[in-house]
């Protein structure tokens, strides 16, 4: 007898829900959210079990990783797509929600997402952390300008060490104010001291990755760009075409279409936010500092007169992702001339 299982995942415990092929419900109960203790529940009460279900969340690639290890038949949904189905129901519960994704499993209504590896998680992981570190910085500089300007003492451009020079010559003939600021200070140099800690840590990672190296023959493309791609894609065979790597980025517009009306509006901004902010700074780089010409700068710069900076960017920073996959994908790193990978 086939059974199909659905898990809705909360930080203490697991919601359960066994149907068996005709959708009649076998067993619903509760477990702890713990990897052993989930998989012994499911060879207790559904041991003929051919598709488990659960959703995308802050949990699903360390269960994941565990349940499939242990053999179990996982699929893992995209969280957007099973909540149109979950609100259908009228009251929502944990173990509604299970039941639900019990059925989305069984009927086969459902989009598989995939699940990163350790190591493109830990990736991005160390992407994450390094944009924190840096957003603490800027942050704490803010407010170190904004304290001094209300006394008068206006901070000049500068970052970097340059920045710490400035704001010390302006603070030690008051000890009341050095009082308030060097803790701000001190903070901000830690925080780029960890970030740069973690830049080499980056940079070295690199340096061992013929992939990183090879995208990074683009233009624009650094090593922050090239291995948050990396861990993003994972392999190119993930995209059978190469322009599905933009629409999976949310780099291509919606469109809404309902009798006579038909338009496009602005990009959808689904999939890898860091890696689509990332994609439009590399465009906006090659438009602006890049000197080395290439087809795909022209082609950027066409845009730039023609649609504004902005647009230009976006469009840029699409048509990049594109390419970065095609070379990924044909193994040539970055042609000049053509604006892609040669075969």
């Amino acid at each position: 007898m086939t059974q199909y299982v659905g898990l809705d995942v909360s930080l203490k415990e697991t919601k359960l829900h066994v149907l068996d092929g005709a959708g009649n419900r076998l067993w619903r109960g509760r477990c702890a959210t713990d990897p052993a203790a989930i998989a012994a529940a499911v060879r207790r009460y559904a041991p003929t079990a051919v598709r488990i279900g659960l959703e995308t969340g802050p949990l699903t690639a360390w269960l994941w990783t565990a349940f499939t290890a242990e053999g179990l038949p996982m699929v893992c949904l995209d969280a957007r797509h099973a909540k149109k189905a979950l609100d259908m129901k009228v009251n929502k519960t944990d173990a509604n929600d299970a039941e639900g994704l019990a059925h989305l499993v069984r009927a086969g209504w459902y989009r598989e997402v995939r699940v990163k590896s350790r190591s493109a998680m830990l990736a991005k992981a160390l992407l994450g952390a390094r944009s924190q570190l840096l957003s603490m910085s800027l942050a704490l500089e803010n407010q170190i300008r904004g304290i001094l300007k209300t006394f008068g003492r206006i901070v000049p451009k500068g970052a970097g060490g340059l920045f710490e020079k400035n704001v010390r010559a302006l603070i030690m003939d008051d000890g009341e104010i050095v009082a308030v600021i060097m803790p701000l200070l001190q903070a901000r140099e830690m925080a780029r001291s960890k970030c740069a800690a973690l830049d080499h840590r980056l940079i070295r990672s690199v340096q061992g990755d013929a992939t990183c190296r090879m995208l990074m023959s683009m233009p624009g493309v650094g090593p922050i760009t090239a291995v948050a791609y990396v861990a993003a894609l994972e392999k190119p065979d993930t995209f059978k075409r190469s322009r599905a790597v933009a629409a999976w980025l949310g780099l291509t517009p919606r469109r809404f279409q309902s009798g006579e009306v038909d338009y496009d509006g602005h990009i959808s901004r689904r999939g890898d936010r860091q890696l689509r902010a990332l994609l439009y700074e590399a465009a906006a780089v090659l438009l602006t500092r890049v000197r080395k010409e290439s087809a795909l700068r022209r082609w950027g710069l066409m845009l730039w007169k023609r649609l504004g900076f902005k647009r230009a960017a976006t469009a840029l920073a699409r048509r990049m992702a594109v390419v970065l996959h095609a070379m990924w994908k044909s193994g040539t790193p970055f042609n000049p001339t053509l604006g892609a990978a040669t075969p």
